[in-house]
């Protein structure tokens, strides 16, 4: 009898500590890729269990698409395009939606070329033919990427490419670059083929960009009432980003269980592009992982002004607050 009752005591016990963990969707911008591991590591590896979450993640088919779920509510959590995010918020004044923990504190935008096609550096661009899908993030960033390398454009041939085009237009000598995710176009090109020193990865925020990229972001609606929910997954995500950038293979071992087809070479270096080239630059080194530079945000939105035209006045206190991180951030080591 007592052993029953002490069995049935302990099913009770994990029951209600099963009930405990919070539900919390997260919706990604983007397909399970290497630059995902970090949360299915926070997952596997038992971060967001021990905060009390029980975290389900979808993919997603870009930032546009990903915002409008968090704003809606369909999701309370996600990850995006802080820029996307700016542009959101001035077409749809109000909408309950900012980043609260900035990830990609160097944005991904870049223009890929092949170097036996003559592309190298940006002015190599002038007389060629760049590929560039319309609703790209990076092609967005065009125009200022030209001011600030001088590039002569008018000597440039945009050709509109589709997303699934893009790289094998590239690998096929139809286009002598084309715009995209640094991390997404190189190693696209690599799948097909294209050998390693033939590409040049030509990031724009090397050359004058002063754009943040993706970050977490958040329903604000629902954060003023979960407030230690936020806390709680932001701090869970640094620790999958620390396991990562610590051992990436296990990181992309992750990725593999939620997406088998996926190439495990080509996802580790995919992940270990986005740690070297966007999560962990000299900014975070210095002041965690996290947060942003006030200076650089207001630089970032008057350069943004360059390409989109605003319907309203700009204010960087709507597109993003610390709020929810700890005093200095995260550190990564």
């Amino acid at each position: 009898m007592f052993t029953r009752n002490l069995l049935a005591a302990a099913g009770i016990l994990a029951a209600s500590m099963a009930t405990a963990q919070t539900e919390v969707p997260f919706a990604l911008d983007w397909k399970f890729e290497g630059p995902s591991a970090p949360y299915f590591a926070a997952i596997d590896n038992g971060h967001f269990e021990a905060e009390g979450l029980s975290v389900t993640i979808e993919a997603g088919s870009g930032s546009v698409q990903t915002i409008p779920k968090i704003a809606t509510g369909a999701f309370p959590i996600g990850f995006g395009d802080i820029n996307s995010v700016i542009k959101f918020l001035d077409q749809n004044p109000g909408a309950p939606v900012t980043a609260v923990m900035m990830v990609y504190d160097k944005p991904p935008f870049a223009i890929v070329g092949r170097k036996s096609l003559g592309v190298s550096e940006p002015k190599d661009l002038e007389g060629k033919i760049l590929g560039a899908p319309p609703p790209d993030g990076a092609w967005a960033q065009w125009p200022v990427f030209v001011g600030e390398t001088g590039i002569d454009a008018s000597t440039v041939t945009v050709e509109p490419v589709g997303f699934p085009t893009r790289e094998p237009m590239l690998a096929e000598g139809n286009v002598a670059a084309i715009t995209g995710f640094s991390f997404s176009s190189v190693v696209n090109l690599k799948r097909l083929g294209v050998e390693a020193d033939d590409i040049s990865n030509i990031l724009m925020a090397d050359h004058g960009l002063q754009l943040y990229g993706n970050a977490i972001l958040v329903n604000t609606d629902w954060a003023a009432e979960n407030g230690d929910t936020v806390e709680a997954f932001l701090r869970a995500v640094a620790k999958g980003w620390q396991d990562v950038i610590a051992d990436p293979a296990a990181g992309i071992e992750s990725l593999l269980e939620r997406n088998p087809a996926a190439d495990a070479a080509l996802e580790t270096e995919r992940l270990q592009m986005a740690i070297d080239q966007n999560v962990v630059t000299d900014y975070v080194k210095a002041n965690g992982m996290g947060g942003i530079d006030a200076a650089r945000m207001e630089a970032a939105i008057a350069q943004l002004g360059q390409t989109y035209e605003f319907q309203g006045t700009p204010d960087a206190s709507l597109y993003f607050t610390d709020a929810y991180l700890p005093d200095g951030g995260f550190a990564l080591n």
